[in-house]
């Protein structure tokens, strides 16, 4: 049982990576109507703009910052010169898949262009551990773990306490209702890549941190997951992502613990993540925060 502790607050920590990457992915897909799969290596630029901003002797907050923007920038960006036009041109649900798988091989071998396919690690000592109580606590973790809860408190003011938030949540729910109420879309759906990109940044930056070595295929390895946590969730429900995040990263770490028949290899903790989904799908197939539909 004394492990139980540890694996608790292990699996905070990955869920708390999940669920902000999942609030994003989550956020695009209720107002935009589309499944970014680039969403993945929106984490992987976030992480390597951190680490570009270490390397020239600056801090971690420094570098948690630049992430952000940059990442933020990114998704703008793409906005844009990528999905203005594809919204414009009224392109189709399999064309809009078809470019974002497509943007994601572009953008994953852009970065394996430019920083190598080696892997890196931001200036943090992993072995530096602090015991709170029965709990081992890394550096990196407790870095982790303290800029989840603000990034966790900020979604929350923002989508609930804004005007920009409550218009984004307004036009995921009724667009054509939004917009005769005098909702700006073009507003909204650039907020929406800002706050997606952001949140991609930031968590590509945590989740470097929590595996201390990374390479340009991090963020494609845990695209999955992060769209295992927005259905668990409820798809295009932000705080039901945050819930499946934390939610999913609980499950993976559990399913090592000794007591359960020995636990499982780490190696296969998403394949619990995803069992975990399909059992809970089966149960309540809207997910933890959906409303059954009414049969007609």
């Amino acid at each position: 049982m004394s492990e139980l502790p540890q694996l608790i607050v292990d699996g905070l920590v990955s869920g708390a990576v999940l669920a902000i990457a999942a609030v994003g992915v989550s956020l695009v897909y209720g107002i935009l109507h589309l499944v970014n799969f680039a969403h993945g290596d929106y984490l992987t630029f976030g992480a390597y703009a951190g680490l570009g901003v270490t390397a020239l002797g600056l801090s971690m907050v420094v570098a948690t910052v630049v992430a952000v923007a940059a990442t933020a920038a990114l998704a703008v960006g793409l906005q844009l010169v990528l999905w203005g036009p594809v919204r414009r041109r009224r392109a189709g649900l399999l064309s809009s898949f078809i470019t974002a798988i497509g943007l994601a091989l572009v953008l994953r071998h852009a970065i394996f262009l430019v920083v190598g396919a080696g892997s890196r690690a931001y200036p943090v000592d992993q072995f530096s551990v602090e015991r709170l109580g029965p709990v081992r606590v890394s550096i990196s973790q407790l870095i982790a773990i303290s800029l989840s809860i603000v990034a966790i408190a900020v979604i929350g003011v923002l989508l609930a306490r804004t005007s920009i938030g409550r218009s984004m949540r307004a036009f995921a729910d009724n667009p054509e209702l939004a917009a005769v109420a005098g909702v700006d879309v073009g507003r909204i759906v650039l907020a929406t890549w800002l706050v997606a990109g952001a949140l991609a940044g930031l968590a590509g930056e945590l989740q470097g941190l929590i595996q201390g070595a990374f390479d340009p295929n991090m963020g494609w390895n845990l695209l999955l997951p992060i769209f295992a946590a927005v259905v668990l969730g409820t798809i295009g429900n932000a705080y039901g992502a945050l819930l499946g995040g934390f939610v999913l990263g609980l499950v993976m770490e559990l399913s090592t613990w000794s007591v359960l028949g020995g636990g499982i290899p780490a190696s296969y903790k998403y394949v619990v993540a995803f069992l975990a989904l399909i059992l809970m799908l089966l149960v309540r197939p809207q997910g933890l925060l959906g409303r059954r539909a009414r049969a007609l």
